[in-house]
C-alpha cells in the first residue's frame, strides 16, 4: 500500500486531497500545525486505520519513521487575510518548510509535489498567464510575503530536482473554491456567500471589474492527481479559464442565495491583481486535464455547505 504525506492536510485543499487518497486505497499521513487548518475537515478520516494525523510545524522539523511514496506540500496560509496576519509564518513555511519537506523526500526517495499559486504571476502584464511568464510581483509590498514565499519554494523544488534528481511536481493553483472553506477565510467566495446568507452588505474591493478565474475543488483535486502521477517536473497551471469579474460573481451569489443583500464598494487593497486567468494549454497537453464543473454548479454546492454550517451553529 502506497503512503502519501500531506502537509497542511487539515486545510481546505489538503483535506480534500487526504480524502481523495484514502478513497484510492492509499495510506495517508496528515501533518498540520492547525494555524489556519481545521481538524473538523478531517474528522471523518480519524477512525480510518489507513489515516494518521500528526500535529506539527513543517517549518521546524518533520520526523516520519516509515516509508513514504508521495509528499504533497500544502502547508501555508493561503488567503490574504491569513498571510497578512501571519507574514513571518508564511515566509517560513515557504522557505524552511519547503526545505524540510524536500529533505524528507530525498531521504524517503518520494515523489514531491509543491502547492504553488497563481500569485507567482503577481499583477500580470501578460493575459492569460502561461507557465513561461515570469510575473510582475512587488517583493516588498504586503502581498509579497506570500508571492515571494511561493516563488522561492518553486526555485528550491527545482534546485533539488536538478541537484538530487528528486521527482518533483509544481502545481500553480488558481482561485479554488468549494466545501470545507472557512467562513472567515477572507477570500471572495466565502465572504460573499456568508454576507448573502446573513443579509449583510456584499463588500467588493475596488470597482468590481477586476477578474478572477474560479476552479471547483473536485476539478483541482483531479488535476493534482494527474500531475502527481505524470512524468512532468515543471510548473503546471491548474485552474478554470472561465474568467469573470468579481461584480458578476457577487451578483450570481446574491441570486443563488435569494438574498436581499446590497453591494458595497470599498478601497482596493495594495497590489491587488487586476486580472487573473490561467492558460491551461500545458495541462491539457501533458495531463489530458481540463475543468468539468461550471462555476454556477460549484457555487450551488458551496452555498449548500455554508447553509449547513449555519444550521449547525444555530443548534
Amino acid at each position: 500500500m502506497k503512503t502519501a504525506l500531506v502537509t497542511g492536510g487539515s486545510g481546505f485543499i489538503g483535506s480534500h486531497l487526504c480524502k481523495h487518497f484514502i478513497s484510492e486505497g492509499k495510506r495517508v499521513i496528515c501533518l498540520d500545525n492547525l494555524l489556519t487548518g481545521n481538524k473538523k475537515n478531517i474528522e471523518p478520516l480519524l477512525l480510518n486505520p489507513n489515516f494518521m494525523f500528526h500535529e506539527g510545524d513543517v517549518s521546524r522539523q518533520i520526523k516520519i519513521d516509515e516509508p513514504i511514496d508521495y509528499i504533497l506540500h500544502f502547508a501555508s496560509p493561503a488567503s490574504p487575510a491569513d498571510y497578512l496576519k501571519y507574514p513571518i509564518e508564511t515566509l517560513k513555511v515557504g522557505s524552511l518548510g519547503t526545505h524540510n519537506a524536500l529533505g524528507l523526500a530525498k531521504a524517503k526517495k518520494a515523489v514531491f509535489l509543491l502547492a504553488s499559486t497563481s500569485e507567482v504571476y503577481g499583477d500580470p502584464l501578460v493575459h492569460p498567464q502561461p507557465e513561461d511568464y515570469w510575473g510582475n510581483v512587488n517583493p516588498v509590498g504586503p502581498r509579497g510575503v506570500y508571492d515571494e514565499a511561493k516563488r522561492f519554494a518553486e526555485a528550491m523544488v527545482l534546485a533539488y530536482h536538478r541537484t538530487h534528481a528528486i521527482d518533483v511536481k509544481i502545481v500553480r493553483i488558481f482561485n479554488t473554491f468549494g466545501p470545507y472553506m472557512r467562513q472567515n477565510d477572507g477570500r471572495a467566495i466565502p465572504n460573499f456567500i456568508n454576507q448573502a446568507l446573513n443579509g449583510k452588505p456584499i463588500t467588493i474591493y475596488g470597482n468590481g471589474k477586476q477578474t478572477r478565474s474560479f476552479c471547483y475543488i473536485n476539478d483541482l483535486a483531479e488535476g493534482i492527481q494527474k500531475l502527481l502521477y505524470s512524468n512532468f517536473n515543471g510548473p503546471v497551471n491548474i485552474g478554470n479559464p472561465n474568467e469573470m469579474t468579481l461584480l458578476d460573481l457577487a451578483k450570481d451569489i446574491v441570486k443563488l442565495t435569494e438574498s436581499k443583500s446590497k453591494i458595497e464598494f470599498h478601497k482596493l487593497p495594495e497590489d491587488d491583481p487586476k486580472v487573473r486567468q490561467p492558460d491551461i494549454a500545458l495541462a491539457r497537453k501533458i495531463l489530458g486535464w481540463e475543468p468539468k464543473v461550471s462555476v454556477l454548479e460549484g457555487l450551488k454546492a458551496t452555498i449548500n455547505y455554508f447553509i449547513q454550517l449555519l444550521r449547525e451553529q444555530k443548534r
